[in-house]
């Protein structure tokens, strides 16, 4: 079974690949809904964060946007938050790989949106990158409630930057253009990963597909 990484920085149009993927038959595992998910029905997890952050348990789980007034701008805070949540959805994504080869299945996708900040790169077996011109990410990223120019560069400031990202993809994704051009970019990556017997070592010499 080969395990494809995909991620992006934010407005890349990530979630547009996952779903354009899922359309053509590919299992994706989404870490950001796992996280979601765990927030509101994982009662040890909620325990543990609302220790850590006294007040933003409520009735239906953790109150996303009061866990993010604490931690947002405060690295400290964020690490401390991450290492009680990472560890949860590594054990949702293991269980979802177990599935999946229990179903024989040939390609399945982890879509991690700081795939290669933590590391989780080194888990896959080749790695998709969604890149757009920067005028069209804070297009996109800017027309979002509640989002400034401040909080856009705060984030980015997290993340890989996206030179770095796209020299260490397998496969980049272009989401600026046409939107059929990029699901033909998809259609021809995920017909090499399933075929080709090559190690990822060489699977890397194809990332202009």
């Amino acid at each position: 079974m080969r395990i494809v990484g995909l991620t992006g920085s934010i407005g890349m149009g990530k979630s547009t690949a996952a779903n354009a993927l899922r359309r053509l038959g590919i299992p994706v595992h989404d870490a950001d809904a796992a996280v979601h998910r765990l927030l509101r029905t994982d009662r040890k997890l909620i325990a543990a964060i609302d220790t850590a952050f006294p007040g933003v348990a409520g009735s239906n789980g953790i109150d996303r946007k009061a866990l993010g007034a604490k931690v947002f701008g405060d690295p400290a805070a964020l690490r401390r938050l991450e290492s009680l949540i990472h560890p949860q959805v590594r054990r949702s994504e293991s269980a979802f790989l177990r599935q999946m080869r229990a179903r024989r299945r040939r390609v399945v996708v982890l879509d991690i949106p700081l795939l290669f900040e933590t590391g989780a790169d080194r888990r896959c077996d080749a790695t998709m990158v969604v890149a757009a011109p920067q005028f069209l990410q804070e297009q996109r990223v800017l027309g979002r409630a509640g989002m400034t120019r401040d909080r856009l560069s705060a984030i980015r400031a997290r993340q890989t930057p996206d030179s770095e990202k796209l020299r260490r993809a397998d496969v980049v994704i272009p989401t600026g253009l046409d939107r059929n051009f990029a699901l033909r970019i998809l259609r021809q990556a995920l017909a090499v990963l399933r075929h080709s017997p090559l190690p990822r070592r060489d699977l890397r010499r194809r990332r202009e597909i």
